[in-house]
C-alpha cells in the first residue's frame, strides 16, 4: 500500500514539472513573438549626424528625413544614406602631356553628396552616398583632359595651376552625379625615364649655353667698358682743347675790348684836354680886357714922353 501510494506520488510530481516546463516554454515563445512584432512594428527610428534618412514605401521614395528621430509605419522602410565627406583615391591616373609625354600621378579627390541631392542620387547611383567608383572614373577624365593642355614642365612648375584647373572642371563633371569637389590632393608626378635623360641632357646643354653666353657678355663687358675708357679720354682731351681755345677766343675778345675802351677813353681825354684848352684861352683873353680896362680907368691921359718903335704905348702906370 505504501509503495503505491509513493509511486503515485512520483507521477503526480513529475507531471506537474512537465506542466511548469510547458508553461515557461509557452511563456517564452509568446515573449519572444511579441518581441519579434514588436521589432516588426516598431515605429521608432533615428538619423544619425552627417547622414539623411531615405524613407521608401514599397520600393517608392517617399521623403527624407533629416537628422533625429523618425517615426515610420510597419510598412515603410528607412535607409541611411551619409552626406559626410568621402575619399576617393586614384592611383596612378595616366595622360599625356601637350608636347607628347606620357605622365602619371595619384590624386586623393574628397567630395560630398549635396542634401538637395540626396534622393536623386539614392534612386540613381548610390543607396549610402558612396559614389566612390564613379569620382574615379570622373576623375582619371578629367585629368587626361587637363593635362593634354600643357607641356611636362608646366606640370612641374605650375601645379597649382594644374590643380585648380582640375577642381574646376571635376567640380562640373560630378554635379551631373550631384556631388560636389571638397578638396584634390595631387602626388607623385611621374614621367618616363626617356624624358628625364632627355630633360637631363638638355638641362646640360642650357647650362652650357649659359656659361658661353655669360662668357661672351663678359668680353663684350669688357670691350664697351674699354671703348667707353677711351671715349672718355678722347672728350677729355677735346674738352681741354676746347677750353683752352674758348680761353685763348676770350682772352683776345678782352684785349680788344680793353684796347677800344682805352681808345674811347683817350679820345674823351683829349676833347676835355681841347675843351679845357679852349676855355683857358678865353679865361687869359677875359683877364687880358680886365687888366686893359682897368689900365684904362686908371689913365690920367698923359701920353709917354718918349717912344721908339715898336714899343707899346701904356694906358697908366700902376702905382
Amino acid at each position: 500500500m505504501s509503495t503505491m501510494s509513493i509511486s503515485t506520488k512520483t507521477i503526480n510530481e513529475g507531471f506537474m514539472n512537465d506542466k511548469t516546463v510547458l508553461g515557461y516554454i509557452k511563456w517564452g515563445v509568446a515573449a519572444l513573438v511579441i518581441i519579434i512584432i514588436a521589432i516588426i512594428v516598431w515605429p521608432f527610428n533615428s538619423v544619425p549626424t552627417g547622414s539623411r534618412g531615405v524613407v521608401t514605401q514599397f520600393g517608392r521614395i517617399i521623403g527624407i528625413e533629416p537628422e533625429g528621430l523618425v517615426i515610420l509605419l510597419p510598412w515603410q522602410k528607412l535607409s541611411i544614406f551619409s552626406i559626410r565627406s568621402e575619399v576617393a583615391t586614384i592611383e596612378n591616373a595616366g595622360g599625356a602631356t601637350s608636347d607628347i609625354q606620357p605622365v602619371t600621378v595619384s590624386l586623393t579627390v574628397r567630395y560630398s553628396i549635396s542634401t538637395d541631392k540626396v534622393a536623386e542620387v539614392f534612386e540613381k547611383y548610390s543607396h549610402n552616398g558612396d559614389l566612390s567608383s564613379y569620382v574615379q572614373t570622373a576623375t582619371m577624365e578629367v585629368f587626361k583632359a587637363v593635362t593634354s593642355k600643357h607641356d611636362a614642365p608646366s606640370l612641374i612648375t605650375q601645379r597649382a595651376l594644374i590643380s585648380s584647373e582640375t577642381n574646376a572642371a571635376l567640380s562640373d563633371k560630378l554635379a551631373i552625379y550631384g556631388a560636389h569637389v571638397i578638396s584634390i590632393d595631387m602626388r607623385n608626378f611621374e614621367f618616363t625615364d626617356a624624358y628625364w635623360t632627355a630633360t637631363n641632357q638638355k638641362t646640360v646643354q642650357e647650362q652650357l649655353k649659359l656659361a658661353a653666353d655669360n662668357k661672351l657678355k663678359t668680353v663684350e663687358s669688357e670691350q664697351k667698358q674699354k671703348v667707353a675708357i677711351a671715349e672718355a679720354e678722347a672728350g677729355a682731351v677735346k674738352a681741354k682743347a676746347d677750353g683752352d681755345a674758348y680761353a685763348t677766343v676770350a682772352a683776345a675778345k678782352a684785349d680788344a675790348e680793353q684796347t677800344r675802351l682805352n681808345a674811347i677813353a683817350q679820345a674823351e681825354s683829349i676833347k676835355v684836354q681841347q675843351a679845357a684848352l679852349s676855355a683857358g684861352q678865353q679865361v687869359l683873353e677875359l683877364k687880358r680886357i680886365n687888366v686893359d680896362q682897368t689900365k684904362a680907368e686908371r689913365w690920367d691921359g698923359k701920353l709917354p714922353q718918349a717912344i721908339y718903335a715898336g714899343a707899346p704905348i701904356p694906358f697908366l702906370q700902376a702905382k
